[in-house]
């Protein structure tokens, strides 16, 4: 008997450990606990060790960290009729535990479906080129949304983002066609504006050429010219020189020297190989002249000499060689000068084509 009475007791003591025990609620950090007892909301219930009434009183737990829900992938019909698979994540937090938990039945399966209406309204308001380039005017209209319709359930939606946009087969053949159209376009223009720009410069560099042929030519004939008029004047300066010297040496000749060396030069005339020797007409006074001196019977007289007198005058300015040098400096500069417009303009008008290129880009 005393046996059954430790038994029952000790089944008692087990059966009140147990009641006990279902009555310890131990809340995390991140979490939020709703007490309801018998159908009643009683209140929250902060983290750490809880105890409740067990049997009639139930805890419900709800995560207050930031959930992340993936939307599922579904085929959108853009404004310009152009089908498109469209898929996007999700940021949400709950707020307010109560109203999460009582205003809606499960506010994640609420958020996603919600999400893939509104998406699929914003998607078709727009065509497939705005879709394709304002993903952040989409995810920022999408959240806005979004985020005013689960205000009534207590969840904040922090962030929306598109996580791919994918046309259909047909779409996505014709965008490629379209993509290679437009860089054929403009690989054309580019082709045609190099082609351009290639015959200016070889216009120019024909221009530049001939300018500096022609140039060159000038100088050529400029430096010609000048040797000509140099060499005709020391020419005339050695024949003046000569003249001189020989008008100097031939002071002294009387009328017998002279006559001796006119009979030297019709000797030597007629030791040719002509066979025809023509004598000036005055030959005969040479004879008559010859034949007086050499009968001695007329002597030189001596004011038949004279002073010649040379005026200096008649042989100009002869340049000298810093002249020469001076002239021949002058010119190079000049040409350098002409040389140094030439690059300088056409340098300008390389600068203005690439400025008028880039407005025009």
């Amino acid at each position: 008997m005393a046996v059954f009475e430790t038994l029952v007791t000790l089944f008692l003591v087990i059966i009140i450990l147990i009641i006990f025990a279902r009555g310890v609620i131990i809340v995390q950090p991140y979490e939020q606990g709703l007490q309801i007892r018998l159908g009643r909301y009683i209140g929250r219930m902060n983290p750490g060790f809880r105890w409740v009434i067990p049997l009639i009183t139930q805890v419900v737990k709800l995560d207050l960290r930031t959930l992340v829900m993936d939307v599922p992938s579904q085929e959108v019909i853009t404004k310009d009729n152009s089908p498109t698979n469209v898929d996007a994540i999700v940021y949400i937090r709950v707020i307010d535990p109560e109203k999460a938990y009582f205003e809606v039945a499960n506010y994640r399966m609420a958020t996603v479906a919600l999400a893939q209406t509104t998406l699929r309204g914003i998607i078709g308001d727009m065509e497939l080129d705005e879709v394709l380039y304002n993903r952040e005017s989409i995810n920022t209209k999408l959240r806005d949304i979004l985020d005013r319709e689960t205000d009534q359930w207590g969840v904040k939606v922090e962030r929306v983002e598109i996580k791919e946009v994918d046309p259909v087969g047909t779409v996505k053949q014709a965008m490629t066609e379209q993509t290679a159209a437009e860089r054929e376009r403009r690989a054309a223009i580019l082709r045609a504006d190099g082609e351009k720009r290639s015959a200016i410069l070889k216009a120019e560099g024909m221009k530049k050429s001939m300018i500096l042929e022609a140039e060159g030519e000038r100088q050529s004939k400029i430096l010609k010219a000048e040797g000509e008029r140099l060499s005709q004047i020391l020419r005339a300066q050695g024949e003046s020189q000569g003249l001189r010297i020989l008008a100097l040496g031939s002071r002294s000749l009387d009328k017998r020297a002279i006559t001796v060396l006119s009979f030297d030069a019709l000797k030597t005339m007629a030791n040719g190989q002509a066979t025809k020797i023509i004598f000036p007409f005055e030959i005969s006074s040479l004879i008559k002249q010859g034949a007086k001196y050499l009968g001695a019977t007329e002597s030189m007289d001596d004011t038949e000499a004279f002073e010649t007198s040379l005026d200096e005058s008649l042989l100009g300015d002869i340049p000298t060689a810093e002249r020469i040098q001076e002239v021949v400096k002058s010119i190079e500069d000049e040409t350098r000068a002409i040389m140094n417009e030439e690059m300088v303009g056409d340098q300008e008008s390389v600068i203005s084509d690439l400025d008028e290129k880039k407005l025009i880009t």
